[in-house]
């Protein structure tokens, strides 16, 4: 090993390594593999917290809007870390999906609708009026 860092708001150690044998260097990333409650879901199944799908639903909602892939990356920092510490053994999808749309809502306030109308399944216009009317509300129309 040659050099080695914290990086990401020090949830990652970044390792600089070398190859005994062939001396090629290369960059090897360690993380502490914490155990996640349970997600439950809306139709009462349980699957294991799986931070991959919670980016892509959050790159779907940014899509084509002006927030950076480090933001992004940051928000589901935040939302994992937000369902570590809640320290239980099973947490319901519907409370990390407020967690995210707050999140957005900071963000940007047309990805959060975007997550919204999947979320909370909007079904016409007003269901989207409702939220923008809320969000002027409480002011967190972020951009």
């Amino acid at each position: 090993m040659i050099d080695s860092r914290l990086a990401r708001d020090g949830a990652e150690i970044r390792r600089r390594r070398e190859c005994i044998e062939c001396e090629r260097r290369f960059t090897t990333r360690e993380r502490v593999d914490d155990v996640m409650p349970k997600v439950a879901k809306r139709d009462e199944r349980r699957e294991d917290f799986n931070r991959e799908k919670l980016i892509v639903a959050i790159q779907k909602a940014c899509e084509k809007r002006p927030v950076s892939t480090d933001a992004l990356e940051k928000v589901v920092d935040r939302v994992e870390r937000y369902v570590q510490e809640l320290g239980v053994k099973e947490v319901s999808s519907g409370s990390i999906g407020d967690r995210v749309m707050e999140e957005l809502k900071a963000l940007d306030a047309l990805a959060a609708a975007r997550f919204a109308s999947v979320f909370r399944n909007f079904q016409d216009a007003g269901d989207y009026a409702r939220f923008f009317d809320s969000l002027r509300a409480t002011g967190g129309a972020g951009r």
